[in-house]
């Protein structure tokens, strides 16, 4: 069995960047050319990129779109993309142009018959986002916190034909802490769906702890931070990750 490593390509403004913990104003800016930088992730192996419109989900709807296409068009592997996807002209957009998956947050939250819908007619293709602060869904670019638990917004669509969940620990995002591997287990194990564990991935030894759960129902990693500032070298990530 084999983990998924997803090299993460964050943008805002244009740009690539890492966010600590979400928060817009911790912002470090890592490239001014996303397609290069999904050239090279691509150059060292990744079969998958983890895209992220952080404008667009702050707005509610695609700011940094011009960027994503030119990384679809560059990218020869497959994309997931999220920010501001929360209609169904979105998604059907997003799709149509290449995105293999798109990822599902403040719209699973708010409007969980959207994602049921759309999972059920795009099998495999709608992963919902779960944006943790303290075991609670975080939602608008992690801005607000519901007092709905991720294992409540997980049992929404147990049965929905959902293709993942991706489990973001905010409060370890863009830090290099480590993943946090007990509580994405956790999920895991609670739900039928595969999750995607994110936040925090700080070396190889994330990748090392989390392999042993893929027969638990984590499907992949998360990496962005580690990447770009060399903790973490996504050729021996990806090696590791595929037994």
């Amino acid at each position: 069995m084999s983990l998924i490593v997803f090299p993460a390509i964050d943008l805002k403004g244009g740009q690539v960047v890492r966010l600590a913990e979400g928060d817009m104003a911790r912002a470090t800016v890592y490239g001014d050319d996303p397609a290069d930088q999904a050239r090279k992730f691509a150059a060292q192996g990744a079969d998958w990129l983890h895209v992220v419109d952080l404008d667009g989900a702050f707005a509610g709807e695609a700011v940094n779109a011009s960027a994503v296409e030119a990384i679809l068009k560059t990218f020869p592997g497959k994309v997931e993309l999220g920010g501001g996807i929360r209609d169904r002209a979105g998604i059907d957009r997003w799709l149509g142009l290449g995105v293999e998956r798109v990822i599902i947050g403040t719209a699973a939250l708010e409007n969980p018959e959207l994602v049921k819908a759309a999972a059920k007619d795009l099998p495999g293709r709608i992963v919902v986002g779960v944006d943790a602060r303290d075991g609670f869904v975080a939602t608008h670019g992690w801005a607000d916190v519901s007092t709905v638990s991720i294992y409540d917004l997980a049992d929404r669509f147990a049965d929905a034909g959902v293709a993942a969940l991706l489990f973001t620990d905010v409060g370890r995002d863009g830090l290099l802490k480590g993943c946090n591997v007990e509580a994405t287990v956790a999920l895991a194990k609670a739900s039928p769906i595969p999750v995607i564990a994110s936040g925090g991935v700080a070396s190889i030894a994330d990748v090392h702890a989390l392999l042993p759960h893929v027969a638990d129902g984590i499907e992949g990693v998360i990496t962005g931070r580690a990447l770009y500032d060399g903790r973490l070298d996504l050729a021996e990530a990806l090696k590791v990750a595929r037994g």
